[in-house]
């Protein structure tokens, strides 16, 4: 079965603090589960469908739905780290258009400014089978990976550091119009190349910015979209897929968006080059080159070219991404990137992004997330989203 057309999404709603020290997971929880529904004109009393990841408090659903107050029929737990909530939204339709719910929400919280998980410092990690092997000699921490494949990529194909700033540009270029953005302060290619390096050959301002904070989606059934007062997003068409490293033998040029990528065209009825509008995980700067690569927006190997000079930038661009600032300059909450890619693609399609961004006629959206690690493991998910007619 199709999920094409058979649900919406009827409301988004993103934290505006980025240091929150004054409240519980729970309660970041609770606050954009009530700015996510009264976005779409719902309440608590009309969700019948939770979804959240495994940084969620207590139990996950268990606990949070107590807490929320809702009365469930459904509940997904799914965990694939950033990428986790286009996987629950491409969930949640499944779900809808089999008649187990009409109304999901979808929530993320995360406090790594204030006392929260720090970036890779997940739980569970050192107890998977993997970790003896990987960190026998310690890890090389989240930087480190992204990386190695930074260094592969450019080995392979001639990509340059200075085509790797152009991205941070766009992203700059873009924050500056919004007032909640950590980052606000456009930037050049200069300075992101004599920004601080990290490990080479990531500067410091290749490097995504670590924020307190969430968001929240409401995925309603069609009937359901028909009667609000609001207009929705479509969903058109869902991809997922998981890149391991292949018993050794991984390449670090390309992600599991080759293959999520394609099912979501597939499914969608679109081609990369229907798509108005992109927003891409952006944890590092070479996240958002090899996406670009993989989803079919240019060649592999041309992604250095390809961003160059603006490519980026909306809402004149070839492809304007991340209109928001996205993870490199306005918000990373709890170090999970996904869900606010989905929110300003759905800003987007409702023309509610900034003047100053808002891409013309926006009519279908890309978001695409990315969790896990380039150059480990990764689970990968692509979204496209259509303006509602």
């Amino acid at each position: 079965m199709s999920i094409r057309g058979k649900a919406h999404i009827a409301g988004v709603y993103e934290h505006p603090r980025r240091e929150i020290p004054d409240r519980t997971l729970a309660e970041i929880h609770a606050e954009v589960a009530a700015g996510a529904l009264a976005d779409a004109g719902l309440d608590f009393d009309d969700v019948d469908a939770f979804f959240c990841d495994g940084s969620a408090p207590g139990m996950g659903p268990l606990s949070m739905v107590e807490y929320l107050g809702l009365r469930c029929s459904y509940v997904d737990s799914t965990e694939t780290g950033g990428s986790s909530y286009l996987l629950h939204v491409g969930h949640a339709a499944a779900a809808i258009a089999t008649g187990k719910c009409r109304v999901a929400l979808i929530t993320l919280a995360g406090k790594p400014r204030t006392g929260g998980a720090q970036p890779g410092a997940a739980a569970r990690v050192p107890s998977s089978p993997e970790a003896d092997f990987e960190r026998l000699w310690g890890t090389p921490g989240a930087v480190g990976n992204y990386a190695l494949a930074a260094t592969r990529h450019m080995h392979e194909f001639g990509t340059t550091s200075e085509q790797l700033a152009w991205i941070k540009v766009a992203a700059s270029r873009h924050a500056k119009h919004n007032p909640d953005a950590f980052l606000p302060k456009e930037v050049t290619v200069e300075e992101v190349l004599d920004s601080p390096m990290i490990c080479d050959p990531l500067h410091r301002l290749d490097c995504c910015v670590i924020t307190d904070g969430g968001g929240a989606l409401v995925v309603v059934h069609p009937d359901v979209a028909r009667d609000l007062d609001r207009r929705t997003a479509v969903v058109l068409g869902h991809g997922e897929a998981v890149k391991d490293t292949a018993g050794g033998r991984v390449d670090l040029t390309y992600t599991g968006a080759v293959w999520s990528g394609p099912r979501a065209f597939e499914e969608a009825g679109v081609t990369p080059a229907d798509v108005d509008y992109a927003s891409i995980y952006d944890s590092f700067t070479i996240t958002v080159l090899e996406t670009i690569e993989d989803l079919g927006f240019c060649e592999k190997g041309q992604g250095g070219p390809f961003v160059a000079d603006g490519a980026l930038e909306s809402p004149h661009g070839a492809l304007p991404f991340n209109t928001d600032g996205g993870g490199l300059c306005n918000n990373h909450p709890g170090n999970r990137g996904g869900m606010t890619k989905v929110i300003e693609a759905v800003r987007q399609l409702r023309g509610e992004a900034h003047p100053a961004v808002q891409v013309p006629d926006c009519e279908i959206a890309l978001a695409h997330g990315t969790g896990g690690s380039l150059s480990t493991r990764m689970g990968s998910a692509t979204l496209i989203l259509g303006r509602e007619g």
